[in-house]
């Protein structure tokens, strides 16, 4: 069953290669239809996030940003099937660093650098993008329960340049590569699996636990971190600005770097909170579970 599902995704991928990418978006809109108004995917999940994240807003403006948040999904969705038969070339054009010039002296002056992408915006097309840093990349990744679908998507994100590592290698990722440099990538906003080993911080009002991953091996290796912030500039086209949070980890008190992070992406989500994917169950985790 699992050969069978992976070879029909991969019939539909295959599909997208065909179209162009102004038709890409009426697929969307119909699937935002589907998914908003007919299924309501996550919708009590959703309203529920928005409304305990903001509750200084009224309920029109908290419908207003529910409504955009579907439509957002519905084109990262869309784009994501495209991701698989894109050209460099509409990769440079569509998902741009804007400003790597700026912190060009932490690739030149440091052995690693762990980079902070969120689920905000686009970040499935990142893995395309890291081509664009002057270090190879290791996006580390937490591969699908089928092995024929994860082996073509592991493969084909991997094509330009980046290494596709499974979180369940992570340990063993950062010793292997210890002593070449390199762009670990590493998403920030996932809900931890383990409550013990998690960073709580005050998150748009709320206790959140964070990863504690990132600055983990940040701190052991004195990697800097670098937070991505993924902006849609309009459909189909995006600016990826990188933002220092620490450029010495061991001198920072633990929890610091976590507690940057985490500011940084409120103040992002606050600017436009219809970017950000409201679908996760983000607060799944209470600081008193066993």
């Amino acid at each position: 069953m699992n050969f069978i599902s992976s070879l029909v995704t991969r019939f539909f991928i295959l599909l997208f290669r065909l179209v162009p990418f102004w038709l890409l978006y009426i697929f969307a809109d119909f699937f935002y239809f589907i998914t908003y108004k007919v299924l309501k995917y996550r919708l009590d999940v959703v309203r529920d996030n928005l409304k305990k994240c903001f509750p200084e807003k009224s309920p029109e403006e908290l419908k207003r940003i529910e409504k955009l948040s579907y439509k957002n999904l519905s084109q990262i969705t869309v784009e994501s099937l495209k991701a698989f038969t894109m050209s460099e070339k509409q990769i440079y054009a569509r998902h741009k660093v804007i400003n790597e010039d700026e912190i060009r002296h932490i690739y030149n002056n440091h052995g690693g650098i762990i980079a902070l992408p969120n689920h905000y915006g686009n970040w499935e097309w990142g893995a395309l993008s890291c081509m664009q840093l002057h270090w190879p990349g290791i996006a580390l990744y937490k591969p699908l329960s089928n092995k024929y679908l994860n082996n073509y998507i592991k493969t084909n994100r991997s094509r330009l340049g980046t290494e596709l590592v499974s979180i369940y290698d992570t340990a063993r990722c950062f010793v292997l590569n210890k002593d070449k440099k390199k762009n670990y990538v590493m998403a920030s906003d996932q809900s931890p699996s383990n409550i013990k080993k998690s960073h709580w911080i005050d998150f748009l009002g709320r206790d959140t636990a964070f990863l504690h991953g990132p600055e983990l091996y940040a701190k052991k290796y004195n990697y800097p971190t670098v937070f991505v912030d993924i902006q849609r500039v309009k459909r189909g086209y995006y600016e990826l600005e990188l933002t220092i949070l620490s450029d010495e980890p061991q001198k920072l008190a633990d929890g610091e770097i976590t507690k940057r992070l985490a500011n940084k992406l409120e103040e992002v989500i606050r600017k436009k909170p219809e970017n950000w994917l409201w679908s996760h169950k983000r607060w799944k985790l209470k600081r008193d579970s066993d």
